[in-house]
């Protein structure tokens, strides 16, 4: 399929960029435990300008809604069904043409504070998800999460101090209940491990009292960038990103962005103005939906399916039994904490 590119750039070292059209879906900030969603997606797409509009137009005539602008909710309809659908399947447009990025944002949660209190993620991160899930009970472990969150997020009120008391006092009240590791699973190691950790944390929140954070450690938009300029780069290719406007994506954090995954360029633009963003969100809306869905254990087979070619090996994702249906492949699950 033939490539339109918009914007010449000059100087950089393999070849002609590759320009990828993003949206996002579910983003809530730094409020990953208690916010309105539960899915975080991250959609990009390369399609010709041309072509996407066509595909726009085509959702248009059959959907048929007054609406000015289309977004995902209007092709998750049950009435859209067929729409939908086709949008996803093989002699759709999006399929070889579209990538997914997940983040199950409370695993994210976790997987962050390991990693800035322990220095790694992965087994222990995946290890603390599963085995507090299933320890805790529902109440603590939901106080866990969102202590865990108070503690990293940068916007904190009252004083500088109490995310990092309330967090600790929490790990220290799990500690009693499992120190001599009386399940086995490795639960008790991991918690004294954290409880060690303070000045980690108390180290952490100065820093961020006294610096402006570029990368905030809880959104997950930057990691998902990160990762998608990875997957569409192809061993070398550069790559220029076209991304609806996000207050996140400010000067400096483009710049950042720009450095970190080699970016030829990235360009921030109205969705309206871009059918090929347009799709991008079309398929991060539905993308998170069907995700979330699955999650909650209560997921559409046939739209998981459709969706599990687009979705990236390396999302965030903790929650084995609905990765296990969304993830591209079986032996995917391994490796499914992405880049940071």
């Amino acid at each position: 399929m033939a490539h339109v590119r918009a914007d010449p750039v000059r100087g950089v070292p393999g070849g002609r960029p590759v320009e990828i059209a993003c949206d996002e879906s579910g983003s809530d900030g730094e409020n990953l435990t208690s916010g309105n969603t539960d899915v975080f997606a991250h959609a990009s797409v390369h399609l010709p300008v041309e072509f996407a509009a066509h595909s726009v137009q085509v959702i248009r005539d059959r959907i048929r809604s007054p609406a000015e602008e289309y977004k995902a909710n209007h092709l998750l309809r049950e009435k859209h069904r067929a729409v939908l659908e086709w949008l996803l399947d093989t002699d759709g447009p999006l399929y070889g043409h579209a990538h997914v990025h997940l983040t199950e944002k409370s695993f994210f949660v976790v997987d962050r504070m390991v990693d800035l209190l322990l220095g790694e993620t992965g087994t222990t991160a995946a290890t603390l998800y599963r085995e507090g899930r299933n320890s805790f009970g529902d109440e603590r472990w939901r106080a866990f999460l969102e202590s865990s969150n108070r503690l990293l997020r940068v916007r904190n009120h009252g004083e500088a101090g109490a995310p990092v008391d309330a967090f600790f006092h929490m790990i220290d009240a799990l500690s009693w209940t499992y120190s001599g590791d009386p399940s086995g699973n490795g639960l008790g190691d991991i918690l004294a491990a954290l409880l060690a950790a303070r000045s980690r944390a108390d180290a952490y929140r100065a820093r961020i009292a006294e610096t402006p954070a570029i990368y905030p450690v809880l959104n997950p938009l930057l990691p998902a960038i990160v990762r998608t300029a990875a997957h569409w780069s192809g061993g070398g290719r550069p790559v220029w990103l076209v991304h609806d406007r996000q207050n996140m994506l400010t000067e400096e954090r483009i710049a950042w962005l720009k450095e970190t995954a080699r970016l030829a360029g990235l360009r921030l633009v109205a969705a309206r103005s871009d059918p090929r963003v347009q799709l991008a969100d079309f398929l991060a809306g539905i993308a998170r939906k069907i995700a979330s869905d699955e999650r909650g254990g209560h997921g559409d087979a046939r739209l998981t399916t459709l969706l599990r070619p687009y979705v990236d090996p390396y999302s965030v994702w903790g929650d084995d039994r609905s990765w296990a249906v969304l993830g591209p492949v079986p032996e995917a699950a391994t490796g499914r904490v992405g880049m940071r």
